[in-house]
């Protein structure tokens, strides 16, 4: 669905501040198109002390997004999605945290907020589309939206948008998928855009650059319990499990332990992985080694199923990632009633961790996914 050859529409682009959407906007201007911009504030915080302002950057993202508008020459309008979001996202993360799982936020925050409250305003606002900044595609085949990787591999964020539905893919458009991000940098310096050189945001949109462990503090409760190996010796004592996820290596505060002779390939300097989390006996259990047997896993089940032509794939060899950054993996795919799926792995893959997104494909088209409930070896 390249909209280089649609009809002139309104389109309401979601302006962040950042280069990515930046340039949406301009390659939609520059086609014809009205083009309204939305900053979007998605997280208040309770208190303004001078720490929080240090790390949470909304004021200056509004400020860069604005004089992105005044250069394009289009109007923007700024929209307060924070009470949406404590609703629908924040209060899910802490509840998955508080489970012990490790929620992705990004992934909620576009299906809730992005593609829904974002989406339902600007169609009040007379929009046929909206638009985004994310590097991903869309392409109308046989009567039904698909939602593609980005062609940049290094930027694609499909894994993020995959639980978009049919409606939401209709009415969307992601003009920077079609290009790589060096492209896009560059047509933002050549038109002369104020934030052409602006580093990417990273972390999570509520936490900024701040210390995760210590945004969690403000919110979760601290339940100290032992760290023990997978033979149940006692290494030390963690902080709460809510703070740790599956693969963590740093942050244990066991780094000078070390175990001769381990008979799982562990050798005396090998770093400790967390391996499990008991929430039972609120026990961390640590390995030694990446490639510990504890860390590897060829089949995981998902449950809260969502797929973006509103059925499940018809194929059982497919690929997926149960992370972010990693490559796709080959896999057998098979549902499980009633609302679950399990995929199987020729190839073990490494710490994959409950309350993540696995995340389908088949080629370059994403097929939707589920939150990781389970693996196993």
């Amino acid at each position: 669905m390249s909209s280089g050859n649609m009809k002139k529409q309104r389109i309401v682009v979601g302006l962040s501040g950042g280069v990515d959407s930046a340039v949406t906007a301009h390659l939609l201007k520059q086609q014809g198109h009205e083009v309204v911009g939305i900053f979007m504030k998605n997280w208040e915080d309770d208190d303004s002390d001078d720490d929080n302002n240090k790390y949470c950057s909304s004021n200056i993202d509004f400020v860069d997004a604005a004089a992105v508008a005044d250069v394009i020459g289009i109007e923007i309008e700024h929209v307060n999605f924070a009470a949406d979001y404590k609703d629908r996202v924040f209060a899910a993360f802490l509840r998955e945290y508080q489970a012990g799982r490790t929620p992705n936020p990004d992934v909620l925050c576009n299906a809730e907020i992005k593609f829904k409250a974002f989406l339902d305003h600007a169609m009040r606002l007379g929009a046929e589309k909206i638009a985004t900044g994310h590097y991903a595609r869309v392409r109308e085949l046989d009567g039904e939206v698909q939602l593609l990787k980005g062609l940049d591999p290094t930027k694609d964020q499909s894994y993020f948008l995959h639980r978009l539905n049919q409606a939401q893919l209709a009415k969307t458009l992601f003009p920077v998928g079609e290009l790589k991000k060096t492209e896009v940098r560059r047509i933002a310096e050549e038109i002369g855009l104020p934030n052409a050189k602006k580093k990417d945001s990273t972390g999570i949109c509520f936490i900024g650059e701040r210390p995760f462990r210590e945004f969690l503090n403000r919110y979760l409760a601290h339940q100290p319990g032992p760290i023990k190996d997978e033979r149940g010796r006692n290494l030390g004592e963690h902080v709460g499990l809510s703070f740790y996820t599956l693969g963590q290596r740093q942050g244990l505060g066991i780094g000078g332990v070390k175990e001769k002779g381990s008979p799982r390939g562990g050798g005396e300097h090998e770093p400790w992985f967390v391996a499990r989390k008991d929430m039972e006996s609120n026990t961390l259990i640590v390995v030694q080694g990446h490639d510990h047997p504890m860390l590897q896993s060829k089949r995981l089940v998902a449950d809260d199923l969502s797929w973006c032509s509103g059925r499940a794939p018809g194929k059982t060899d497919l690929a997926a990632k149960s992370r972010y950054r990693q490559a796709d993996a080959a896999c057998q795919f098979a549902e499980l009633p009633p609302d679950r799926l399990l995929l199987r792995f020729p190839e073990p893959q490494w710490a994959v961790t409950p309350g993540q997104s696995a995340v389908i494909y088949d080629g370059e088209v994403c097929l939707g996914g589920g939150v990781i409930v389970g693996a196993e070896g």
